[in-house]
This record gives C-alpha cells, sequence and structure tokens, in this order.
C-alpha cells in the first residue's frame, strides 16, 4: 500500500525535518510506501523508509517562472515524487485538465513517481454515480494511462470538511476507476486515524492520500501500520 501525507501550507524546514526523525522511528520496518509532500520551503534531502515528494512543480527544467520551481531545483533534495491535479490547485489556483497533463508527461518522462488526483463536486455526485463516473473519465481523457503513474480519487466536497463518502461509495468508485485505468487507487478525502481502518480495508483500496491528519507523526504511522496490517 501506498500511505502519503500531503502538509499542504502547513509546517517549516526544521519542522519537517522533526517530523521525519519521529517519523522514520516508527515506520522503519513497514511494508508499506511511505511518502509525504511538504510546502516548497521545506523540502529536503532525506534517505530512509520515508520519501519526501512535492507539492507541485513547473513543467520545465529552469527558466524565468516566478514563484515556480523545476527540475533544477527538485534534482537538489533527490525527490523523485510529485502530487498533480490536486482539487486545491484545480480549484483554488485554476489549473486546467490540458495544462494538468503537460505536467503529467513532463514529469512522468523525467521518471518522476507521479500520484494524480482526480474528484468530483458535491453538485456532481449529487447527479448520482454514473455522472461522477463520466466526470472522473473526462479528468483522465488527456492523461496517457500507458504511462506509470498511481491515481488518488479524493472527491472534492469531502476534502477538509469531515463529510465522508460510505464505504460502498468509496469502494464502487475504486474499482471503477481500478478497471478503467489498471492503475492503483489511492483514496483521499477527510482520511483521519479514525476512519482509516474502514478506509484500507476495503477490497480495492490501494492506500490513501491524507491531508490534515497527517500533520502529526505519530497519528500518520498509526495509519502506516494499520495499512501493514490490512496487508497481513
Amino acid at each position: 500500500m501506498i500511505i502519503a501525507g500531503n502538509f499542504k501550507s502547513f509546517k517549516t524546514r526544521e519542522g519537517t525535518k522533526e517530523y521525519l526523525e519521529k517519523l522514520e522511528a516508527e515506520v522503519l520496518n513497514s511494508s508499506s510506501e511511505v511518502v509525504i509532500f511538504p510546502p516548497s520551503t521545506a523540502l529536503q534531502s532525506w534517505k530512509g523508509k520515508v520519501s519526501v515528494g512535492t507539492q507541485n512543480a513547473y513543467p520545465t527544467e529552469n527558466g524565468a517562472f516566478t514563484g515556480e520551481i523545476g527540475l533544477e531545483q527538485l534534482e537538489e533534495f533527490q525527490t523523485k515524487y510529485i502530487l498533480i491535479g490536486h482539487s486545491e490547485r484545480r480549484e483554488i489556483l485554476k489549473e486546467r485538465d490540458k495544462f494538468i497533463a503537460e505536467k503529467f508527461d513532463f514529469f512522468t518522462e523525467n521518471s518522476f513517481k507521479v500520484i494524480l488526483c482526480i474528484g468530483e463536486s458535491l453538485e456532481i455526485r449529487r447527479e448520482g454515480e454514473e455522472k461522477v463516473l463520466e466526470f472522473l473519465n473526462r479528468q483522465l481523457e488527456k492523461i496517457d494511462l500507458s504511462k506509470d503513474f498511481v491515481i488518488a480519487y479524493e472527491p472534492i466536497w469531502a476534502i477538509g470538511t469531515g463529510i465522508t463518502p460510505t464505504l460502498q461509495e468509496i469502494d464502487s468508485i475504486l474499482e471503477k476507476l481500478h478497471k478503467l485505468s489498471g492503475k492503483k487507487v489511492l483514496y483521499g478525502g477527510s482520511v483521519k486515524l479514525s476512519n482509516s481502518v474502514e478506509i484500507l480495508s476495503l477490497p480495492n483500496c490501494d492506500g490513501v492520500l491524507v491531508g490534515g491528519a497527517s500533520l502529526e507523526p505519530l497519528d500518520f504511522a498509526k495509519m502506516v501500520s494499520i495499512a501493514d496490517e490490512v496487508q497481513k
């Protein structure tokens, strides 16, 4: 399983280092793939069980792209993980499917391990699962499914709201995304320690992408332990 933590705009460089030291000690012998995504200013080289990825980057080696980072900066930290298409970048920063596909192509071609985020709004969810699947399929239309990557299904309406779809709803979508893409599929959407056992135990769940609940290293480590138990 893959257990990923997205810090969003939380934690400093020093705070992330302290977090990594605590988390590494707890998950050293885990059978799961463990990765965290700190803010760009907190990126750092880290060799151990835990991998460090970037929440965002521009599809370039370097160049005149104010406020962005490219391969030149990422190579300094030896990171090879990247989140692409997160709902907050789609919704707040207005990244569109075409640009997300450009990022996807660039970073997969440069041997990055991509976690591609897709998910629907509450309005679409209310129209039923068929409409949800049509929407998710459109988000994947420009993505080359022959490439090696992981999907994170994150219903937008469940992120940061404390609202979680039913386990049946989650597993149904994960199953259909498996069939559509042939890729590992993570679930992300108000994943917490309190609901992680149920989510990670779903037949079609290959792991989780955790937001705010990943900020406490010992709680996050417990989710990793749960994933290890589920896989036995």
